[in-house]
């Protein structure tokens, strides 16, 4: 029996339409991402998108007898263990999760809401979720009940036993607990698998009746709860450090006396204020909602004070994307971008630079831990060019002025600006020093195509301009290595090395495209027409070269190959017309053929594929039945795999297992279809939050 079965069953028993491997709980960067990997959200504890557990949970106390709504019991005190409420469904929205739980006569609604709305800057980097219980009662009686609420340690340490303090202060008169390490290392530890521990978690809720709160051993203020439906009546004062037995936690509980039909509505804020974010050559930059000189009570006033009007606006916001997904690719499509969003920005960090100025740094999970990786924004940037083009701006900014210093000296683009959180300067490959394991032609080709694509979106071409010598030399390289590249590094460098390859050279040509396509917005005519030539020139070329047949090979010396030509798809987006259209149709025609039970492999080598590229691929495709034919087996992944982690984009076509990767920025590349859009594209970078 096939060991994907019970998933899907337990996904219809559930009432879920679609299961993702992982549900977004609190979302706004690298280090404040807590997911639950269960389809019940009482199944497990919640992690951080490492897998490290980084615990909140939530309890429920109706007519005296507690029940969890999220999270695991503590491992100790069998007795006083809760059983799980039952969980009727859930839905992933794109700034929104939300649980439905029924049982003991009383219905429940959980829901997470991250203001991932990536038109207000402000919004976007103010690091609060909020999350909100809405309790009725579902057998036409009065149930008493009470409302439970902890947040652990883990979310401010990186090992579990690093020393932590807590403490209480009155904002206004409402009170806010918070959190922090002891050490509090600004900045220190860079990698890949890594959790912050600096700044202060905080949790607070909006005056209401019946609410207390308290911070002290976790097992102590459940027990309380679960014996009485209390909170302990005072803060522990004797910090230890945490261990497996001992986790120190933030806890609130709402008592809501008796409910009846009408919802009873208690909302909590968990936030995150990491006091410096990144260090930029040598200077640590705020966070961005800091750049006017915010402090912590500030960030937590306006996130009170905004609760009702982002709850309506992003209930708006979720609702009119989905409906415009679903109308440019289906439903399959639908799903697979809603669950794409708040990952695809939470692999992010917003800060300001010393004059205000927004950058916006990704940070390559679970693959080596780079900062601000070039061929990381290349597939990323759909998502941000569709809602708002200051933060693919933000994020190739910092790119063109390292790329523009003396110590960067090569005739090519940067891979990396370092190690997140420190963009100090290159790490991958032979860093500064020599061009061992650099991907010259693979860089080079997407800052140029993302600078058109940028000027294109802004419709003004005022940024390319200030770095008109970078790109300018970036198109000579491009003019003389980009044809037929020699043996080097893609994006998909886990394949290796490549001479020749067929798909980094239609980069190279777009790119040399876009080059052309700048100069006639910035009044270089001459090199205009000069590049628009060689790049005209080099996709006849290609043509013959890549030709095998019903299909074009994975590199030109490789008879009997193929591979997904997926960076084609800028010839459409940014109307460069350089290749027939016979080309992307041939290539269409064939991926259907060549599609596995779960995707279409990345080329003939493995059976291994990009989520990423498929989608891009798929947008080649002129039918809507060939678009949904091949990010159909994409959305089969994501509800069969058996690997519950944050949506991974490198995955066996066969079995839906993950080959590596979790969590990424890359998926953000899946909006690439909205852009195919004229006028879907035009909408959204109008569009109002």
């Amino acid at each position: 029996m096939n060991k994907l079965f019970p998933l899907l069953a337990l996904c219809t028993a559930l009432g879920l339409a679609q299961r993702p491997p992982a549900y977004p709980l609190i979302t706004h960067d690298p280090y404040f991402s807590i997911w639950s990997t269960t389809d019940e959200l009482n199944g497990g504890p919640t992690r951080h998108w490492t897998g490290a557990p980084q615990e909140i949970g939530s309890l429920i106390r109706i007519d005296g007898v507690t029940y969890r709504l999220m999270g695991s019991d503590p491992p100790r005190r069998p007795a006083e263990r809760t059983g799980p409420l039952r969980q009727v469904s859930a839905q992933v929205l794109p700034t929104r999760t939300i649980y439905r739980f029924e049982g003991a006569g009383v219905g429940v609604t959980l829901t997470f809401l991250t203001p991932a709305l990536l038109k207000d800057l402000d919004v976007l980097s103010r690091p609060a979720t909020y999350i909100r219980w809405d309790v009725r009662s579902t057998d036409g009686k009065p149930h008493k009940a009470a409302l439970y609420f902890d947040a652990t340690s883990q979310l401010v340490v990186d090992q579990p036993r690093q020393p932590v303090l807590w403490g209480r202060f009155l904002l206004d008169g409402n009170p806010v607990l918070r959190m922090g390490s002891v050490e509090q290392p600004v900045l220190q530890k860079r990698g890949d698998d890594l959790r912050i521990d600096w700044g202060y978690l905080y949790v607070t809720a909006p005056p209401a009746p019946g609410v207390s709160q308290v911070s002290a051993e976790r097992e102590e203020t459940r027990a309380a709860f679960i014996a009485k439906g209390r909170l302990p009546a005072s803060d522990a004062l004797d910090p230890e450090a945490p261990s497996r037995f001992r986790l120190p936690a933030l806890a609130y509980a709402f008592d809501l006396g008796e409910v009846t039909a009408a919802p009873a509505s208690r909302t909590l804020i968990v936030a995150y204020d990491d006091l410096y974010s990144i260090e930029y050559f040598q200077r640590r930059l705020r966070p961005y909602w800091r750049r006017k000189g915010a402090t912590a009570e500030d960030m937590l006033r306006a996130a009170l004070r905004d609760q009702a009007s982002l709850t309506e606006r992003c209930a708006r916001f979720d609702k009119e994307l989905m409906a415009d997904l679903r109308q440019a690719g289906g439903a399959d499509y639908e799903f697979i971008a809603t669950l794409a969003y708040r990952q695809a920005i939470a692999a992010h960090k917003l800060v300001a630079d010393i004059d205000g100025t927004p950058y916006f740094f990704s940070k390559e999970n679970f693959s080596n831990g780079c900062i601000g990786t070039v061929d990381v924004t290349y597939p990323s940037a759909p998502l941000f060019l569709l809602m708002n083009p200051e933060l693919l701006k933000g994020m190739i900014r910092p790119i063109l002025d390292y790329a523009s210093l003396e110590r960067w000296r090569f005739p090519f683009a940067p891979h990396d600006l370092g190690t997140y959180p420190q963009a100090n300067g290159q790490v991958y490959g032979g860093g500064e020093r020599n061009e061992d394991r650099q991907m010259p032609v693979e860089e080079t080709g997407n800052m140029l195509i993302l600078t058109a694509a940028l000027v294109k979106a802004e419709n003004n071409a005022a940024f390319a301009e200030r770095y008109w010598k970078l790109l300018t030399r970036w198109a000579s390289y491009l003019k003389e290595k980009g044809l037929d590249p020699e043996n080097q590094l893609s994006t998909d460098d886990f394949a290796g090395h490549l001479a020749h390859n067929a798909n980094l050279s239609i980069k190279a040509i777009l790119a040399l495209g876009s080059y052309a396509w700048l100069c006639e917005r910035t009044g270089h005519g001459s090199e205009a027409a000069e590049y628009r030539g060689v790049a005209r020139d080099f996709a006849r070329r290609w043509i013959t070269m890549a030709g095998d047949g019903g299909h074009y090979r994975l590199a030109f010396d490789k008879p009997g190959t193929w591979s997904q030509k997926y960076n084609l798809v800028w010839d459409r987006l940014l109307g460069l017309d350089l290749f027939p259209p016979e080309v992307a149709r041939k290539e269409v025609a064939f991926y259907r053929m060549m599609q596995k039970p779960y995707g279409l492999p990345l080329d003939n080598r493995e059976q291994y594929t990009k989520l990423d590229w498929i989608v891009w691929s798929a947008t080649l495709a002129e039918s809507a039945a060939d678009f949904e034919a091949l990010v159909a087996p994409v959305a089969r992944f994501l509800n069969s795999t058996p690997d519950r982690v944050p949506m991974s984009d490198w995955y066996w076509t066969h079995d839906a297992k993950k080959r590596g990767f979790q969590a990424r920025s890359v998926v953000g590349g899946v909006f690439v279809k909205m852009l195919a859009d004229p006028q879907l594209w035009s909408k959204w970078l109008k569009e109002k939050e």
